[in-house]
């Protein structure tokens, strides 16, 4: 049995009158693409290392980084948590988002003067 996540026909059409319009080639196959934009961003995977199934990793890193600057995905969030049950709040749980080795000490530096106290010589 295949570990492979894809949107039901029923998850993409719902979410289909979102996706920005074709111009001159047509695009790779949404479903595929999308599916394979939500395995890596939900197990938290490097582009290239996104199943082959998905088809190549440089198409969904492409369309994932031209639809994030449309704001593609955050009218599909938002028409996503309009339909909801919810009293109006959403939340994202971002705890295993990464910092750089380096982000510690940016304090000692005194690159936040607002946040370590340190005032930053000019």
């Amino acid at each position: 049995m295949s570990q492979l996540f894809y949107l039901s026909s029923e998850q993409l059409e719902r979410i289909k009158p979102f996706f920005p319009l074709s111009h001159g080639v047509s695009r790779v196959d949404d479903l595929k693409v999308l599916s394979g934009i939500i395995y890596v961003i939900k197990y938290g995977l490097q582009w290239k290392d996104a199943p082959r199934e998905y088809g190549p990793y440089k198409t969904l890193y492409n369309r994932f980084v031209r639809w994030s600057r449309m704001g593609v995905f955050n009218k599909i969030f938002a028409e996503l948590a309009k339909t909801t049950s919810t009293d109006g709040r959403l939340m994202i749980d971002a705890t295993h988002l990464k910092a750089h080795r380096t982000a510690a000490s940016l304090l000692k530096k005194g690159l936040f003067p607002a946040a370590s106290g340190v005032q930053k010589e000019v």
